[in-house]
C-alpha cells in the first residue's frame, strides 16, 4: 500500500518525537502562507497559526504581485489557503499565540483558538514569525476612514492607480521631502501638507520648489472623502481647502505581535525584528520574515521571504536529523 505524505514525513524525522510540530508559523499573510506551502512540500509537520485580518485588509487590491496584480487581499489569502489543502502535513488553525518560550532546542507556545476560545499549548522545533506590522495614522478625522483607498502608504503599490491626478504627501522633515520627490514620478501636481510647521531645511524647500512641488503648512482640520472612500479634498483650520485625489504618507509602525521582544529577540531602532542573512533572529531557531523584518514592504517580497525562510528552516532541520 502506498505511503501517505504523513507516514513518509514521520519516517525521515527521528528527532521529532518530543515536539508537536516541526515548524510553527505565526501569521498567515503572504510570508506565512508561502512558508507553509514550501514546508508542506518538504513533508514537514507544520502548524500555521492564523491570527486574523492582514495589514492590507482595507486596500482594494494587491499590486505588483506577479500573476495576481490587482487581486483583492482577501482573495489572495483564500487562494493561498486553498493551495495548502493537498499538503496533509500542514495544519491551519485560527489561533492567536500569546506566549512563546524556549524549550530545549525548540519552543513552547500557548494561545487561544479564536473560533472556539479553546486554550492551546504546543511545541515546535522551529518557529517562524510572520506577524507583520500595524500602521499608526495621524489622529485627524478622515485618515483612518480613508486608509487603503484615499490615504495610501506606498506609491509602488498604489501610484499607478492615481497617476496624473492631483496628489498630496503628508509629513514633516526629511521623510516627507523624500516621499514627495518619489511621488512626483506619478504626478506633476503634488503638494506637501505638513499639518503645522514642516521642519524643512532650506535645502529641502529648495528641492521642492525646483521640482514644482507645492507646500501647505497650515494645520489640517480633516479629510473629506467620496462615498467610495477616495479622497476628495483636505480641509485646513485656516485657508482654502485643497482638492486632491489621494494622499500618501509614511506612517510610523509597530509590531503587531510582541512575541519576539518578549522572548528576548533583538529589535532594531526602527522597531523591526532583527534577522541575519538566513532570516534567523538573535534567538537560535527563531526565524522571522515579511513586514516583521527590516526592509521594503510588499506582498510579493513578503512571500519571497517566507519561501526563503522555509528552505533555510528545512535545511536546518535536515542537518539536525542527519548529523555527521
Amino acid at each position: 500500500m502506498p505511503a501517505t505524505a504523513a507516514t513518509v514525513a514521520a519516517s525521515v524525522r527521528p528527532a521529532l518525537e518530543s515536539f508537536t510540530y516541526d515548524v510553527l508559523i505565526i501569521g498567515a499573510g503572504s510570508a506565512g502562507l508561502a512558508a507553509a506551502l514550501t514546508l508542506g512540500r518538504c513533508l514537514r509537520k507544520v502548524l500555521l497559526a492564523d491570527g486574523g485580518p492582514p495589514r492590507n485588509e482595507a486596500s482594494p487590491g494587491v499590486h505588483g504581485f506577479l500573476t495576481r496584480d490587482g487581486i483583492r487581499p482577501a482573495e489572495l489569502l483564500r487562494i493561498g489557503h486553498e493551495q495548502l489543502q493537498p499538503y496533509e502535513t500542514v495544519e491551519v488553525q485560527c489561533l492567536q499565540i500569546d506566549k512563546l518560550r524556549r524549550r530545549g532546542r525548540g519552543f513552547e507556545a500557548t494561545g487561544c483558538r479564536t473560533d472556539t476560545d479553546e486554550d492551546v499549548t504546543l511545541t515546535a522545533r522551529r518557529v517562524l514569525l510572520a506577524t507583520g506590522v500595524a500602521d499608526v495614522l495621524p489622529p485627524l478625522p478622515g485618515f483612518r476612514e480613508l486608509w487603503g483607498r484615499g490615504v495610501l502608504h506606498c506609491p509602488y503599490c498604489h501610484g499607478w492607480e492615481v497617476r496624473n491626478q492631483p496628489l498630496a504627501v503628508y509629513g514633516q522633515g526629511r521623510t516627507v521631502t523624500g516621499l514627495a520627490l518619489l511621488v512626483s514620478r506619478w504626478s506633476q501636481d503634488v503638494v506637501v501638507v505638513t499639518d503645522g510647521p514642516g521642519h524643512l531645511t532650506p535645502n529641502a524647500r529648495r528641492r521642492l520648489r525646483r521640482h514644482k512641488i507645492g507646500l501647505r503648512e497650515e494645520k489640517i482640520s480633516h479629510l473629506v472623502g467620496t462615498p467610495g472612500l477616495d479622497l476628495q479634498r483636505i480641509e485646513f483650520e485656516e485657508g482654502e481647502p485643497l482638492a486632491r485625489a489621494a494622499l500618501f504618507l509614511h506612517a510610523p509602525q509597530y509590531q503587531r505581535s510582541s512575541l519576539a521582544a518578549e522572548v528576548g529577540a533583538r529589535i532594531t531602532r526602527s522597531g523591526a525584528v532583527w534577522v541575519n542573512k538566513g532570516l534567523v533572529t538573535s534567538i537560535p531557531n527563531l526565524y522571522a520574515a515579511g513586514d516583521t523584518t527590516p526592509g521594503a514592504q510588499q506582498a510579493l517580497l513578503a512571500a519571497a521571504e517566507g519561501n526563503k525562510a522555509a528552505i533555510i528552516i528545512n535545511e536546518s532541520l535536515t542537518r539536525e536529523e542527519c548529523p555527521k
